[in-house]
């Protein structure tokens, strides 16, 4: 009963800290301006099921791909038995599942376990990758000081997790042969027996220590994880599926409109609607593009809460690849670390942005050279795993800068004042149109 009252509590405080945690990232994500997403439901569903579910877009590299996919479909068969642990933890019993399933249960078990052991491999693999093999795309300047750390940090819990599992199990396995009665036959685990041999010898007292300290580092890691996961990129294990879903069915390489711009150039040519109203005048210029959180979409705050920051994007950026500045996985990282701190504050006023200045916006984490050097060849766009969209934001910052700040490289000003004076990219002396006109003359 102590140990029920103990764990009980524990998965009240996981839960309530957890429950609290997440709600931040939500409204954190709502601080962004509204977005209607729209388009078939049926293509959203699929994208999830292959993109987010099937892994589909990994397979581009296939060693990694093949790698990660053992550690997250263990990931997923464990939580089966997550869901056995908690129901033993709080109705006292052990190994609730193993006399309603039979041997199902040992199919079960020791899918889980061979799984793990994959996982296992797969994550000492990934440690030797990032720390000593130090792949290109894993040591960018981004990459320095927390996100490094954060990445370890989670491959050393799961290798902890793993180690919980098969020391529980090997005990357990031994336990069923001495005190049956409180320790159902769960059938011939592979693995575990294996490991069960390591413990051949040791006092049936030593055996029920190790099965219970497998048993609770199990549970305690998970809680852990449950409540690291909001700081931590491995918040994407949550927010890939929203995020799938939600991501756009359009061309990759359209560009939205600005409509007070499209507008405009449509009065200038005479193809707006001659009997719609003059939208009133306004004493102050619109704001084009973005300059902080509150003016991205909502959609795009919930792209860089998602980012894995596996780099994917940014070791196929042309500009990147040529030695500029430009990494689109940072561009992701400094939106989620800006939307981070603006929520740290407003959080007091109920995440009311109205009055809120701090006097910073995207504009101190994201520099005018990386936002210049885009190409917009979407390159970034199709290389993500969970259809994280880079260059939207990119597009939305330069837009900000060039329109409502009028500044840009210095070889950008001419094109941009030939545009606005003849229509034209290059410096001409006459409007580009009027060869057209010179045409019609001479037909006439």
């Amino acid at each position: 009963m102590v140990s029920q009252i103990a764990f009980a509590s524990i998965l009240g405080l996981v839960a309530s800290r957890a429950y609290k945690s997440y709600s931040h990232i939500y409204q954190s994500i709502k601080l962004g301006k509204d977005e209607t997403i729209s388009g078939d439901s049926g293509t959203r569903w699929k994208n999830v099921l292959l993109v987010a579910f099937g892994q589909k877009k990994m397979f581009k590299r296939i060693i990694p791909a093949v790698l990660h996919l053992f550690i997250y479909v263990a990931f997923l068969f464990t939580q089966i038995e997550l869901i056995e642990i908690i129901l033993d933890g709080l109705l006292g019993k052990h190994r609730i599942f193993a006399s309603l399933l039979g041997g199902l249960y040992t199919l079960i078990i020791n899918s889980i376990e061979f799984l793990s052991l994959g996982a296992l491999i797969s994550t000492v693999i990934f440690l030797w990758r990032r720390n000593l093999l130090k792949v290109p795309r894993l040591v960018m300047p981004e990459m320095k000081g927390w996100p490094t750390l954060d990445a370890n940090y989670i491959l050393i819990a799961e290798i902890v997790l793993i180690t919980a599992i098969f020391t529980m199990n090997g005990a357990d396995g031994l336990l069923q042969k001495l005190d049956p009665v409180h320790y159902p036959d769960t059938g011939t685990l592979v693995l575990s027996s294996a490991v069960g041999g390591l413990f051949s010898g040791l006092s049936e007292g030593t055996l029920h220590f190790l099965e219970r300290a497998g048993w609770w580092l199990h549970i305690l890691v998970v809680f852990g994880f449950l409540l690291y996961l909001p700081i931590s990129k491995h918040l994407h294990i949550m927010l890939a599926f929203p995020n799938v879903y939600f991501s756009k069915l359009k061309s990759r390489g359209e560009m939205p409109n600005m409509p007070e711009i499209m507008n405009e150039v449509k009065s200038m040519m005479g193809l707006g609607d001659p009997n719609a109203e003059e939208p009133p005048m306004s004493e102050e210029l619109p704001n084009f593009g973005s300059k902080d959180i509150m003016d991205l979409s909502w959609k795009t705050i919930l792209d860089a809460y998602t980012c894995t920051e596996c780099g994917r994007c940014s070791s196929v950026c042309p500009a990147n690849g040529t030695g500029k500045k430009l990494s689109p996985r940072k561009i992701m990282m400094d939106i989620r670390d800006r939307a981070t701190e603006v929520a740290e504050v407003v959080k007091e006023q109920d995440y009311s942005t109205e009055a809120f200045d701090d006097g910073k916006s995207l504009f101190d984490y994201i520099s005018d050279e990386e936002l210049f050097a885009c190409t917009t060849c979407n390159a970034c766009v199709e290389a993500c795993p969970v259809m994280i969209n880079p260059l939207e934001p990119i597009l939305e910052l330069r837009r900000y800068k060039i329109l409502t700040d009028s500044a840009g490289p210095a070889d950008w000003m001419p094109m941009f004042t030939s545009l606005e004076n003849t229509g034209a990219v290059w410096q001409m002396p006459n409007e580009r149109i009027e060869w057209a006109k010179e045409l019609n003359e001479s037909k006439s």
